[in-house]
Formats: structure tokens, sequence, C-alpha cells
């Protein structure tokens, strides 16, 4: 497995557990469906523009 498949399934995992930590909450009526759903928003942003950052610092460091 190269780094960038490593990398990869990390997001993936980490973005499943959290969604589904969410989901659970939801489900037992911990959180609101409200405050769940800004939560779900929350995580795809955070995931996106983590994502994004790694993708940049990766073309950055091809070009050095």
């Amino acid at each position: 497995m190269n780094k960038t498949s490593k990398v990869a399934v990390g997001i993936a995992v980490s973005f499943t557990g959290l969604a589904s930590a969410i989901m659970f909450l939801l489900a037992t009526k911990v959180i609101s469906f409200e405050l769940g759903l800004l939560m779900l928003v929350a995580s795809v942003a955070m995931h996106l523009g983590f994502g994004i950052l790694i993708a940049v610092y990766r073309l950055i460091a091809r070009l050095e």
C-alpha cells in the first residue's frame, strides 16, 4: 500500500467514524435533528477543506 492510498483510507475511515457517531447520537435523541445536521455538514466541510490542503501540499512538494 503506497502513501496516497493510506491517506485516502485514513480520511475515509475518519469521516465514516464521525458520521456514524453523529448518526448514533441522532438515533438515541441525545442531540436534536438540527444540531446533527449541522455537525454532519461541518464534518463534510472539514474533510473537504483538509483534503484540498493535502492536495495542494503534495503539488507544491512535487514542484520543489
